[in-house]
């Protein structure tokens, strides 16, 4: 039986942060701290420059979908 490999190749993607419309919340940190990180003022600080392994982009696409500001983009590379 084959082993599937979490930490396959999936494309190469970017985590953005749009800083004037981050209230930081800290939701995308506190849901995804694999990818990113808090800065001394509570705001995000993404972790990768590029996002290349699936449990990374999984992480990323969480701490996307719960930013109540919307200010994280998931961008192809």
């Amino acid at each position: 039986m084959a082993t599937h490999d979490t930490k396959t190749q999936h494309g190469t993607r970017r985590l953005v942060v749009d800083r004037s419309a981050c209230a930081g919340h800290g939701m995308c940190y506190s849901r995804s701290p694999d990818v990113v990180d808090c800065d001394d003022s509570g705001y995000p600080v993404i972790l990768h420059d590029t996002l290349e392994i699936d449990e990374h982009i999984a992480a990323a696409t969480e701490a996307v979908a719960v930013c109540p500001e919307r200010a994280l983009m998931l961008e192809s590379s």
